[in-house]
């Protein structure tokens, strides 16, 4: 059934990195020339920067909007995705990075 190919597709490109500490209800993946552009724009502002200690992985929580986020998440390599979501989505999972022994905030 070919719409059902087309929605597990969809489901899967919306699935944040395994090593963050959350989910969200409904994120949506960005491609990286979209997420790089917006996160560049004038008023976008980093909010928050994190570091996963292990991997090196950085979370970047950008505030697109006074509504919606956006999160970039970079490799030790250099690679980046974006994801958009709703800042009220967003606000109680922040409490799981302040509490995950392997996540530090920078300063």
């Amino acid at each position: 059934m070919a719409t059902q190919g087309m929605q597990d597709a969809a489901a899967e490109s919306t699935r944040l990195p395994a090593a963050l500490p959350f989910g969200l209800p409904a994120a949506s993946y960005l491609g990286w020339e979209l997420g790089s552009r917006v996160t560049a724009e004038e008023g976008v502002t980093a909010r928050q920067t994190w570091e996963h200690r292990d991997s090196g992985r950085t979370l970047t929580v950008y505030d697109a909007t006074e509504h919606t986020v956006i999160l970039g998440v970079r490799t030790p390599a250099g690679r980046e995705r974006f994801f958009g979501a709703a800042a009220v989505d967003l606000e109680p999972r922040l409490a799981r990075l302040e509490a995950a022994d392997d996540w530090r905030r920078r300063r």
